[in-house]
Order: structure tokens, then sequence, then C-alpha cells
């Protein structure tokens, strides 16, 4: 059984393109995605405590993600650079947590494959980066969060599983996967991870 779910509009070219013309713009918007990821599961070791067959494991990726922020932010400052304000308004992110359900069980399952979403296409994208950069620990960098990102996908997956039958947690799955795809055509190209 596969635990992730392919992308349904794939990444362009053109926007690793804009990435690397403006990648320390990127670092800070990687930097921030990095944060986000980590509050967001401490967000949902608050909110699901009795959950406890997934705490540990969510708990371990809070603490990975957390580590990467670090991590993007030693590279910003080895540019001459220092983390900046978070951006603005995140349109991807927006626009995915706006089909977020509400109801207490909904919004568990929702979270968990919206999460698993994120992480794919981020998966996708450090790959496209980790390509284009020049032999050096930069590229080592972005191969290895390409690997994590990839655990990250189906960890989600495998959780929801834990909790909901089968046919529900795919059938919704599909679901964020089409409306993902949706905003992603959407987009205007931007050195942003999202």
């Amino acid at each position: 059984m596969k635990l992730s779910i392919d992308l349904r509009n794939p990444t362009r070219a053109e926007w690793a393109d804009t990435v690397m013309a403006d990648f320390d713009t990127f670092l800070q918007d990687h930097a921030d995605c990095e944060r986000k990821a980590s509050s967001m599961m401490l967000s949902m070791v608050a909110k699901y405590p009795n959950r406890t067959e997934i705490i540990p494991e969510i708990i371990d990726t809070a603490l990975e993600e957390l580590e990467h922020f670090r991590d993007v932010a030693a590279i910003i400052h080895s540019r001459g650079r220092q983390l900046e304000n978070p951006f603005g308004e995140d349109p991807y992110i927006k626009g995915l947590m706006a089909f977020v359900r509400t109801s207490t069980n909904e919004r568990f399952l929702d979270r968990l494959l919206l999460a698993s979403l994120f992480e794919t296409r981020g998966m996708e994208r450090f790959k496209m980066i980790w390509e284009r950069l020049p032999e050096g620990d930069l590229k080592k960098f972005y191969h290895r969060l390409w690997a994590a990102e990839a655990k990250h996908a189906h960890i989600f997956v495998k959780m929801a599983l834990m909790y909901f039958d089968e046919e529900t947690v795919y059938s919704r799955l599909h679901q964020f996967a089409d409306e993902e795809g949706r905003i992603v055509a959407g987009m205007p190209l931007r050195a942003a991870l999202h």
C-alpha cells in the first residue's frame, strides 16, 4: 500500500529558475517553512494528546523540523545575512487550510493528510534544488532534506491509517491532492518553497 500520493500538478522547471536567481530570498522562506512545520507538529501534540500511539513520532518530527530550521538559519548566517521577519501570508498554505474541515475527527484526519501533502511537495521541490546546486555542502544539505521530506510524507498517512479506514484516508487524500494541484497551478512563480 502506498503511503503518500502523487502530486497532481508537478512543479514547473521555471520555479527552480526563480529560486536559483534569488536564493537568499528562498532561504528566508525556507527557514520560515521549517519553523512553521515544527510549530504545526507541536500544535498537534497539544490538540490531540489522547492520540498516544502517534505522539512520540510527532514529537520526533517536530524536533527534526526544528533542526532543519536551525540548519537553514546557519546557512543564512554563513552567507552574511540574518533571519528576517517571516514572509507575509502564504497563499499555498492559506488555500489548503481553507479546505480543512472543522469537526474534531475530520480536522484531525485533514491535518495529518495536509502534512503529508506539504512534505510531498517539499520533497519534489528540494530535489529540484538539489539537482541545480553545484557540488558542495549546500547540495548535500538539500539532498538530506529531500530524503527527510520523503520519509515525512509517508509517516502522516501511516498515522491516519491507525485511526481511519483505508477508503476514508485515500478518498480524502485524493481530494486534497486535487485541491493542492489547483492551487499550485494558479500561483505565480516566486523564490519561496510554496
